[in-house]
C-alpha cells in the first residue's frame, strides 16, 4: 500500500489520504488527477484498470482503491 499512498501523496501532498474516506465525493481528486493515479498505479503495479471500475466506490479512498489493485493483480495470477 506504502506505493500508492506515495502516488496520492505526490498528486495532493496535503491531504491524509490514510484517513480520507470521500476522495472523488468531495472533489479531493478531479478527472485529471484519477487519469494521472490510473497511469501512475498501472506502472507501478502493472495492472490495467478497466474504465468500468472509476468509480466512487474503488476511488474514494487509498483503502479502496488498494483493494482494487489486489483483486486486479489476483486476476492475472
Amino acid at each position: 500500500m506504502e506505493p500508492l499512498l506515495e502516488i496520492l501523496h505526490d498528486l495532493h501532498p496535503d491531504t491524509d489520504f490514510t484517513r480520507e474516506t470521500r476522495l472523488l465525493d468531495d472533489g479531493i481528486l478531479v478527472s485529471f488527477d484519477i487519469v494521472m493515479l490510473v497511469t501512475r498505479i498501472e506502472e507501478e503495479y502493472g495492472v490495467l484498470i478497466p474504465a468500468k471500475a472509476i468509480t466512487p466506490e474503488h476511488f474514494n479512498s487509498a483503502t479502496a482503491l488498494y483493494a482494487l489493485i489486489r483483486t486486479l493483480l489476483e486476476q492475472d495470477d
